[in-house]
């Protein structure tokens, strides 16, 4: 039986409101990992037991690319990571591939609020078999302008990593497939 070809399906978002804080030059953070530590489970399509790794590799190989252009690196938040990984999974559960109102969503975990100065922005990915890594969702959202611009933005100081496994389409059950939220912020 042939095996299906594996698939990356990218989409980009980029809402921005109220002002942007200025930029800073890039510093070791003790919440971030070493980005030395991006290891071969980078190219490993995650796996139940391996969520949390391939989240914490997301956030390797992001970072890895705001140092190698002088950025601070990304501050995992919880709140964020509420809305990230919310949303991955009901992308997969009901099979749609969206942002919908991301801004709500996030609101609604209490990152930001209405009342204060703030910036948001999201970058959903999914893939199959050897592109639903976190290192080929990575290189995807770096060669496509809208991610990138996502990822190198000096406004954001925040990131919530949310990765689900399965897609938001019917595919081949052999091939394996990941679905991946990320949503920055910064709070004025």
């Amino acid at each position: 039986m042939k095996r299906p070809a594996p698939r990356l399906l990218l989409v980009l978002l980029a809402a921005a409101s109220a002002a942007a804080l200025p930029a800073a030059s890039a510093q070791a953070s003790s919440r971030s990992c070493a980005i030395a530590s991006v290891g071969a489970t980078a190219d490993a399509l995650p796996t139940a037991a391996s969520l949390s790794t391939a989240r914490r590799e997301t956030l390797c190989l992001l970072n890895r690319e705001r140092a190698q252009r002088g950025l601070r690196p990304l501050r995992l938040s919880a709140r964020l990571s509420q809305a990230s990984v919310g949303h991955s999974r009901n992308m997969v559960r009901k099979r749609f591939f969206d942002h919908g109102n991301f801004v709500a969503r996030i609101l609604n975990t209490r990152y930001v609020t209405r009342r204060q100065a703030w910036s948001l922005g999201e970058n959903i990915a999914w893939g199959t078999g050897s592109l639903g890594t976190p290192a080929q969702t990575v290189r995807a959202w770096m060669r496509s302008p809208g991610h990138r611009a996502n990822i190198l933005s000096r406004r954001f100081r925040d990131i919530g990593i949310g990765i689900a496994l399965g897609a938001p389409a019917v595919v081949h059950v052999s091939s394996g497939a990941a679905t991946y939220t990320t949503d920055f912020g910064v709070k004025g």
